[in-house]
């Protein structure tokens, strides 16, 4: 009996009724294919078990020596710090580092579609971006060893802190100190809908415990303010400018934070005297700006989730880990 004929590109261009091009381009530049095509492409590649010549001879060889971080944000401060953790890792490992920068819903499928056949990396880390169901399937069945940050699936590995409990702890620490009119700057309804975003988790901690503890939080002391300076600084301009304005305003991300500080003192407000300001994330500039702020740890989820992905390539029976990192409230000269 002759053995089963191995699927080529042209059986994938039949099932699918795409060119031979066409399926090209959705494997090595798949944001350049519009998304119907390019999932006509990926379930036919799929039903066949297609394997692209690239991918079978990196199979043949084993091993690639490199790990692809898939990203939003890549350039935004907290995203470099955890980056940075998984480089010094990789580096040691004597493994290369591939960031697959992503800026929209088809960039983030593409990529999550076509990397776990092309056979070009290693292992996988995807930031803070959600996993369908199909896109983990395809990166199991294909032998792609994946650890998500700031998302969990039940079927990968993953990192992830609790944003709601971030919330209540910068609530309570700032009851504690006493204050009674409260505020709140951050990225709430953010416009990257490929993203994770942790804001409404802080936001609902953040509420969630003033109201326990009966301390009044007007609507008009939220203000939604893209991640950006310009944003930012006129959010914190309107909350400092009002009547009644908070004697503390908790910010989202410590980017924001910043924004919040500037604004007040072009304003003549003392920090922490006449404002009190708390930030998220403990970047490298809040420590040097003496800013309070809740750490989560950054480089250490970025080594970490090197070495997951690393020890799960050495041994892929190892079990999955699902870890939630301790938030901490680093306390400095803003409050």
């Amino acid at each position: 009996m002759p053995p089963p004929k191995t699927p080529t590109i042209y059986d994938v261009a039949r099932l699918s009724g795409v060119s031979i091009a066409t399926i090209s381009r959705a494997l090595n530049s798949p944001d350049k294919v519009n998304p119907e095509t390019r999932t006509k492409v990926m379930e036919a590649i799929d039903r066949l078990g297609f394997v692209p010549k690239a991918e079978a001879r990196a199979r043949a060889l084993q091993s690639a020596n490199r790990i692809g971080v898939i990203t939003p944000f890549f350039t935004a401060p907290s995203f470099v710090q955890r980056l940075r953790g998984v480089a010094g890792t990789l580096s040691r490992a004597n493994y290369e580092l591939v960031i697959y920068p992503v800026d929209s819903v088809e960039h983030m499928q593409g990529y999550i579609s076509s990397i776990p056949i092309m056979g070009n990396l290693d292992g996988l880390i995807i930031m803070s971006l959600a996993i369908e169901k199909t896109d983990a399937r395809r990166l199991i069945e294909n032998g792609m060893q994946t650890v998500l940050i700031e998302f969990s699936h039940e079927e990968l590995n993953s990192i992830i802190i609790n944003d709601e409990q971030g919330g209540r702890m910068v609530a309570e620490y700032l009851i504690q100190k006493g204050h009674k009119s409260l505020g709140f700057l951050g990225d709430i309804e953010p416009p990257e809908r490929y993203a994770i975003h942790p804001v409404k988790s802080r936001l609902e901690g953040f509420k969630k415990t003033l109201e326990e503890a009966g301390v009044s939080f007007p609507k008009k002391n939220i203000k939604q303010a893209l991640y950006s300076q310009e944003n930012s600084r006129q959010a914190a301009y309107e909350l400092l400018s009002m009547s009644s304005r908070p004697t503390a305003l908790f910010a989202a991300s410590d980017i924001q934070a910043l924004s919040v500080m500037k604004v007040a003192r072009q304003l003549n407000l003392r920090i922490p005297d006449d404002l009190a300001v708390i930030g998220f994330d403990d970047i490298d500039m809040a420590d040097y700006v003496d800013l309070t702020t809740v750490r989560q740890h950054l480089d250490e989820s970025g080594r970490l989730a090197a070495e997951m992905v690393l020890a799960r390539i050495r041994d892929g029976s190892r079990a999955l880990q699902h870890i939630n990192l301790p938030l901490n409230l680093v306390e400095r000269a803003t409050v």
